[in-house]
């Protein structure tokens, strides 16, 4: 009986996808529910399972072309039997192969092995430096970049005219990688984003002082009583979501021509991954206790690296919070995120000279930034946003008063 492999739904809005990569080959015999194939949305990236053993007899729609929900992927003989097992325990293969046992094939992210293929890279010759020895994007850029050095070098002879012209061009070579849908998906987003609304932002600097020694005192206590770090960012949330409460223009949206004012705090934590940025949200972050988020943004990283994202994971938000402080940037501009109102950027702490009570002292400085939608969020409330979170910072025992 032949079953086929169909897309499945993908989850809110989703209906396009890009076939990333086959975790099986034509001929392999595969279990119910085993990972066939992963699919590419301009969200998260998802498996697609086998609904019944048996072997994969059909691949129709090969690595790189885009499906949509309902498409036929491919078709699975579910008549055929597992093969009986070879001497050493390993069940034989249904199709032809040599007698050399295989060892355990090497984890690789799905964007180091689309990259792998595009540059000619053995993956099984590089070292995997993510979670589990998981074989990168980087770490694939990293081998084919030390490979190319060698064959350049290899490649240099002795000066001769006819050799000057091949020796040139291979130093001027370029290559072309395709977008992946998510990078596609962020580029026309940001795009609209700059074109769509009325965006504007305003900066301020945030002495870190008080909230650095507030975490230097509790956070042994912190950690032993929940089991995580009390870091900034469950800090700079609660502090967030007080300002959002003074100023409900910036947890809004526009519809047309109504503002609609959100009385719930989605918070969205913008987090850099191999493919782009993603902005998992933290729901209902008001009612959650320090704790719980700290947890939450735990989970949301460990899930962005592994790939293991889900579209609810992403769905909505009603404010987003980035932190480019984490890659060194002192100061930036962040792009909204529609229909979001409103993002907050944090930057790198400094030690800067600064003038108090008369005197210059050093201090450890951090520049945030407002970007907003001018339309329904006037000059007036985005400074005072910034300097009611400045405040929090400043003297975080008003957090506790705030409750």
């Amino acid at each position: 009986m032949s079953i086929e492999i169909i897309v499945p739904e993908m989850g809110e809005s989703v209906i396009e996808a890009t076939v990333r990569s086959w975790l099986k080959k034509e001929g392999d015999f595969v279990e119910a529910g085993e990972a066939l194939v992963e699919l590419e949305t301009d969200k998260v990236n998802l498996e697609v399972g086998a609904k019944a053993s048996g072997v994969l007899a059909k691949i129709q729609v090969g690595e790189g072309q885009d499906v949509k929900v309902g498409d036929v992927l491919g078709s699975i003989n579910a008549d055929a039997k597992q093969p009986a097992s070879k001497p050493d325990g390993r069940p034989a293969s249904p199709i032809a192969s040599d007698s050399t046992p295989q060892e355990k094939p090497q984890a690789v992210t799905p964007v180091a092995s689309r990259v792998a293929r595009e540059q000619n890279v053995d993956v099984t010759q590089v070292r995997g430096t993510g979670p589990d020895g998981r074989v990168t994007k980087s770490d694939v850029q990293q081998f084919a970049q030390k490979q190319s050095s060698v064959s350049s070098e290899a490649a240099k002879q002795p000066s001769k005219p006819s050799q000057t012209a091949s020796v040139d061009s291979a130093s001027r070579r370029e290559e072309r990688e395709r977008m992946s849908r998510r990078r596609q998906t962020i580029a026309k987003r940001l795009l609209e984003a700059k074109q769509s609304t009325a965006m504007l932002t305003t900066f301020n600097e945030i002495d870190m002082s008080a909230t650095m020694d507030l975490r230097k005192r509790r956070n042994d206590e912190f950690q032993k009583k929940h089991g995580i770090k009390l870091g900034f960012m469950s800090l700079f949330t609660k502090a967030v979501i007080s300002a959002l409460k003074a100023f409900p223009a910036i947890n809004a949206e526009i519809d047309g021509d109504e503002i609609v004012f959100k009385q719930y705090y989605d918070i969205g934590m913008a987090i850099g991954s191999e493919e782009g940025l993603v902005v998992p949200v933290i729901r209902d972050a008001d009612k959650l206790s320090y704790a719980d988020i700290e947890k939450s943004i735990k989970v949301f990283s460990e899930k962005t690296q592994q790939g293991k994202l889900s579209v609810e994971d992403l769905r909505g938000g009603t404010f987003t919070i980035t932190n480019g402080g984490v890659f060194g940037s002192l100061l930036s501009t962040p792009i909204l995120n529609p229909p979001q109102v409103g993002i907050l950027g944090l930057h790198k702490i400094e030690e800067r000279p600064v003038a108090e009570n008369g005197q210059v002292v050093i201090r450890p400085m951090m520049y945030v930034a407002l970007s907003y939608d001018h339309r329904i969020v006037d000059g007036r409330e985005a400074v005072q946003f910034l300097v009611h979170i400045k405040q929090l910072l400043e003297d975080p025992a008003w957090m506790l008063v705030e409750g």
